[in-house]
């Protein structure tokens, strides 16, 4: 399958990466697919716990670049999910203990026995960014309705234009369509207008989000709104159409925020 490896990211920390990925990873294994998550946060590792599997880790990602184990052994099975498998990051490592081209050789290892291959990216766009980014080709930028969020997402889709990315796809996290039909939030049509890029997800703010996470039992598949919503997002990334929730516009947030947002 082509572009079956795909890094998710954000530059800005804390607007839902790790949630995301475990949903999506979720989500394609209870369809059936053979998915891997890899965790390349070294030294602030936290997929294993939004999985609920921090319990089962013997090696890591770390332990596999540098031979300790071989990569089955640090490959962690989903026993809820046949066919969803984690490898952990490395908690008491940093950054610089893997090279890009190391993850390369990992990636070129494991990505033909799997049906999709999920990085879950570190804050921030140094090291540990270029790190995640080494192997994929297809990015998933993961953003807040906020300002900040927004424009730290701006800065990534450049670089990740400079890296040669061929297929890049926006998921607005934690929307809340009381405030944009208020006026207080950009609305989704407002975000992906200053982006660019394509929409594959909305996900509406949702506190049984924060309940699964403590739980460590991502929610895709599940009946509440963001459960369904990242179902949505697994049914686009296997290439069926399906519409967006509709969320009014807010012309008159985004009309006060545009001048901070720069194109070429």
């Amino acid at each position: 399958m082509e572009n079956n490896v795909i890094v998710v990211t954000s530059g800005k920390g804390g607007v839902g990466k790790t949630t995301t990925t475990a949903n999506i990873g979720t989500g394609l294994a209870k369809l059936g697919r053979k998915v891997c998550l890899i965790d390349t946060d070294i030294g602030l590792r936290n997929l294993d716990v939004v999985m609920g599997l921090e319990n089962r880790i013997i090696y890591h990602l770390v332990d596999v670049i540098e031979g300790n184990c071989r990569m089955k052994q640090a490959l962690i099975r989903d026993k809820r999910h046949p066919g969803l498998y984690l490898m952990p990051a490395a908690q008491t490592r940093d950054k610089s203990a893997i090279s890009p081209g190391q993850m390369v050789k990992v990636i070129e290892q494991i990505k033909d026995q799997f049906d999709y291959v999920i990085l879950d990216c570190p804050a921030g766009i140094e090291q540990g960014f270029q790190n995640a980014i080494a192997g994929a080709k297809r990015a998933i930028v993961v953003t807040t309705p906020e300002v900040s969020a927004i424009r730290d997402a701006d800065r990534i889709i450049g670089l990740l234009e400079a890296n040669g990315f061929s297929q890049m796809d926006l998921i607005i996290n934690r929307l809340r369509p009381e405030m944009v039909r208020r006026g207080d939030m950009m609305s989704s049509d407002d975000v992906a207008d200053i982006l660019g890029i394509p929409l594959l997800g909305i996900i509406p703010d949702d506190e049984s989000v924060v309940v699964a996470t403590n739980q460590g039992d991502p929610l895709a598949g599940g009946s509440s709104p963001a459960g369904i919503a990242f179902s949505n997002v697994v049914g686009r990334i296997e290439g069926q159409e399906i519409p967006f929730l509709n969320f009014e516009k807010s012309i008159s947030f985004f009309s006060r925020v545009t001048g901070i947002f720069h194109k070429a």
